[in-house]
């Protein structure tokens, strides 16, 4: 299949005022997860392929993101994935619906290092309200990274709200999930000395 016929397949076309139904998109009523920043596309590739009673939606900001991503996918082998061309902002609620989320991975956000570049990071509590919104409640969310700055920043965030609880202690955060495939990012992070703090939380 030509990449066209596969970014047709797998990438959702918004419609202005109309929510996202992602029974219809999917043709089934199966839990759906979201991937903010899906990178080179391998851990939603390899997810997809061991759980197929999942729905993964990647969302993704750079276009050429996405064609990386769609490139690596097969429309019958992934078929319980789809890719979204999104901001995530407070205009979530424009596209998906409020708690119809069963959960929410976030691997290797950029740790934007210098204090003078803290407001771009991902981790803000604005952001975190737009997760809330759409992650239903007992719902997960994960997040990686191999900054330990950017760790300690986003368990502070964590720590000042009230709508999540931590799924992990000061020794399990380093332990690699069951479930996690190794991805790029984690191959070279760990070759630099830097190994993946896993800082997961549920929604309460």
């Amino acid at each position: 299949m030509d990449l066209e016929s596969k970014l047709k397949f797998f990438l959702i076309e918004k419609e202005d005022d109309h929510l996202i139904n992602f029974n219809e998109i999917f043709q089934n009523d199966h839990p759906v997860q979201i991937e903010i920043g899906s990178g080179k596309g391998e851990f939603i590739m390899m997810q997809s392929l061991f759980h197929h009673y999942i729905n993964f939606v990647g969302i993704e900001l750079k276009h050429k993101r996405i064609i990386t991503t769609v490139k690596k996918l097969d429309t019958i082998k992934n078929k319980n994935v789809r890719l979204l061309n999104l901001f995530v902002d407070n205009n979530i609620n424009k596209w998906i619906t409020k708690e119809s989320i069963d959960q929410i991975v976030i691997y290797h956000p950029d740790p934007w290092p210098k204090r003078k570049h803290f407001d771009r990071r991902l981790i803000q509590h604005s952001f975190i309200d737009c997760l809330s919104y759409i992650l239903k409640p007992n719902g997960i969310l994960k997040i990686s990274t191999d900054h330990p700055g950017y760790a300690e920043w986003i368990i502070k965030h964590f720590n000042q709200r009230n709508d999540y609880s931590p799924l992990f202690d000061e020794t399990s955060k380093f332990i690699f999930p069951e479930d996690h495939f190794t991805t790029y990012f984690d191959e070279l992070k760990a070759s630099e000395g830097f190994p993946p703090q896993f800082l997961f939380y549920k929604k309460i």
